[in-house]
C-alpha cells in the first residue's frame, strides 16, 4: 500500500480539525458547564468560524508542507502561531458579539490545549510513518538515472531521510559508478521490470539531455513516475523559488525575503527604534567615559572613520571608537591579531567586548547600516576577499549590520595564516548568504540576544 504526500496532508488536516473541535468543546465545558454550552448558539457559530480559519490559515502559511524535512522544534513554533491565530479570532469574536459565555479561562484553555493536542498528533504521525517505512510499508522503489554529483547528492538525501518513503535501488548510467550501479541507460526497460521500479529520478548532465525523450518514453510505457532534477540545479541556492510568467515556468535561483517592501519596512522601523533606544539610554552616558579612556590611553581622535562597502556596493564612512594608535593606523593592509602592538590597552577591551562598534548605531539611523546583517568590509579587505569568493557581491543585496549570523557563530576578524584565513572567510560568507536567504524578524531578535549574551560572557572571539 502506498500513501502519498497528498493523502498524508489530508489526514493531518482532518485530524487537526477533529482535535480543534474536541478541544473547543472541552475548553467550553471546563470554563462553564455542558448545560450552558447547549443553550448558547453563538458558541457553535464561533466553532464553525475557527474551523474555516484553521483551514485557510494553514494553507496560506504552508503549515502542512515539508512535513518530513522540518524538525519538530520548527513545527512546534508553527503550531504555536496557528494556535495564537485561533485565540485572536476568538477574542475578536467575543468583542463583537459581547457574549459572556466566553471567559478568560475558556480562551486560555483553548490556546494551551490546542497547542498540546496538535503537538502530540504531530509526534504520533512522524513516529508512525517512520515505523511504517522501516517495515517496508508505503515505500516506493526508486532509481536514479545519472550517477554524477547531483545524482549522488540526491541519493544521500533520500537515504538519510527514510521518512520520504523511498527505497533507493541503484544508479543507471552509461558509465559504471559504484556498488549501486544497475546498468546502462539502454538497459532501462529491463531494469524497470526486474526491480519493480515505481519512481525514476533523472539527473543527467546537459550534454546528455538528448537521451531524455527515450528515457521518459520507456518510463511512460512502464507506468513509472518520472522526476527531473535539471543540470543547472547546482546553481540554485537552498531557497530557490518556482513561479510562472504567463505560461512559462520560471525558477529563481535565490529567493531573498527582504526583497519584499513590507519586510524591509519592518526591519527599518525596528532599526530606528532600537538604535534610538541604545543611543539615548546607553550611548549617552557611556560615550563620555569611553572618550576619556581613549584620550588617556593614546593621542588622537575618539572616533575612527573607515570607508566600507555597503548595500549595492555603495561606499560609506563607518563609525567606530578608535582602538589603535594613530601613528600605526595607516600601515599596509594587515588584519589585527592577538597581542597586536597597534592596539591600545583600552582598545583591546573595546574590541573584545564589541563596544568599539557602538558608534555604528549612528550609521544605522542614517540608513547606511542595519542592526543585524553581514558585517561591512573595509575596501582593502573587500578586494582581498573577492579573490576567495567571486560572487561576494551577493552579500551586498542587503544593508550591512553591526552584528550578524556569522559573527555570533565565531567568525569575526581575521587570522595571520593565509590558508586558514581563506577558509574562515569562505565560511563567514556562507553564513552571511544563509542569513540573507532565511531572514525573518525572529532571526534578527535571536542574533541580537546571542550578541548581547556573548558580550556579557566575553565570548566574542574578537582580538
Amino acid at each position: 500500500m502506498i500513501v502519498n504526500k497528498r493523502t498524508i496532508k489530508i489526514a493531518r488536516l482532518l485530524s487537526d480539525l477533529i482535535l480543534l473541535n474536541l478541544v473547543f468543546i472541552l475548553s467550553a465545558v471546563l470554563a462553564q458547564s455542558w448545560e450552558i454550552l447547549l443553550q448558547r448558539n453563538y458558541m457553535f457559530i464561533l466553532l464553525a468560524l475557527l474551523n474555516l480559519v484553521w483551514y485557510f490559515y494553514t494553507n496560506l502559511s504552508g503549515f502542512y508542507n515539508d512535513f518530513f524535512t522540518r524538525r519538530f522544534s520548527t513545527q512546534f513554533f508553527n503550531i504555536v502561531k496557528s494556535s495564537i491565530v485561533q485565540v485572536l479570532i476568538t477574542i475578536a469574536f467575543i468583542f463583537f458579539v459581547k457574549e459572556d459565555l466566553f471567559t478568560r479561562n475558556f480562551i486560555v484553555y483553548l490556546g494551551v490545549f490546542l497547542t498540546i493536542a496538535i503537538s502530540i498528533r504531530t509526534i504520533i504521525f512522524k513516529k508512525s510513518l517512520k515505523q511504517l517505512h522501516k517495515k517496508g510499508i508505503s515505500v516506493r522503489n526508486l532509481i536514479i538515472v545519472g550517477a554524477g554529483e547531483t545524482g549522488k547528492n540526491f541519493k544521500e538525501t533520500i537515504c538519510d531521510v527514510p521518512e520520504f518513503g523511498y527505497r533507493f535501488i541503484g544508479f543507471v548510467d552509461d558509465e559504471k559508478s559504484d556498488e549501486n550501479y544497475l546498468g546502462k541507460i539502454s538497459e532501462l526497460d529491463k531494469i524497470l521490470k526486474s526491480y519493480q521500479i515505481e519512481d525514476v529520478v533523472i539527473t543527467l548532465p546537459e550534454e546528455e539531455s538528448s537521451l531524455l525523450d527515450e528515457i521518459i518514453r520507456i518510463c511512460n510505457i512502464n507506468a513509472v513516475k518520472v522526476h527531473l532534477i535539471p543540470d543547472y540545479f547546482r546553481f540554485l541556492s537552498n531557497r530557490f523559488q518556482v513561479s510562472s510568467i504567463g505560461s512559462f515556468p520560471v525558477i529563481t535561483a535565490r529567493d531573498e525575503p527582504l526583497e519584499e517592501a513590507s519586510r524591509r519596512f519592518l526591519k527599518r522601523s525596528f532599526d530606528i527604534v532600537f538604535s534610538l533606544f541604545v543611543i539615548i539610554f546607553i550611548f549617552s552616558w557611556l560615550f563620555p567615559l569611553i572618550a576619556l579612556l581613549i584620550k588617556i590611553s593614546s593621542k588622537g581622535p575618539v572616533f575612527y572613520l573607515q570607508e566600507r562597502v555597503g548595500v549595492r556596493d555603495q561606499k560609506f564612512k563607518c563609525y567606530k571608537f578608535r582602538t589603535m594608535r594613530t601613528e600605526m593606523q595607516k600601515v599596509e593592509f594587515k588584519p589585527v591579531t592577538e597581542d597586536d602592538p597597534r592596539v591600545t590597552p583600552i582598545g583591546k577591551f573595546l574590541r573584545r567586548s564589541n563596544i568599539d562598534e557602538l558608534p555604528q548605531f549612528f550609521n544605522v539611523l542614517k540608513g547606511e547600516m542595519s542592526v543585524v546583517g553581514p558585517r561591512p568590509h573595509p575596501i582593502p579587505f573587500h578586494n582581498k576577499y573577492s579573490e576567495y569568493f567571486e560572487a561576494i557581491k551577493l552579500r551586498h543585496n542587503v544593508k550591512p549590520g553591526i552584528t550578524g549570523w556569522a559573527q555570533v557563530h565565531g567568525y569575526r576578524g581575521d587570522v595571520p595564516d593565509e590558508e586558514e584565513n581563506r577558509k574562515r572567510t569562505l565560511q563567514r560568507i556562507k553564513y552571511d548568504l544563509w542569513y540573507i536567504e532565511n531572514w525573518s524578524f525572529k532571526l534578527d531578535l535571536q542574533i541580537i540576544m546571542m550578541t548581547v549574551w556573548q558580550m556579557i560572557t566575553g565570548k566574542t572571539n574578537a582580538v
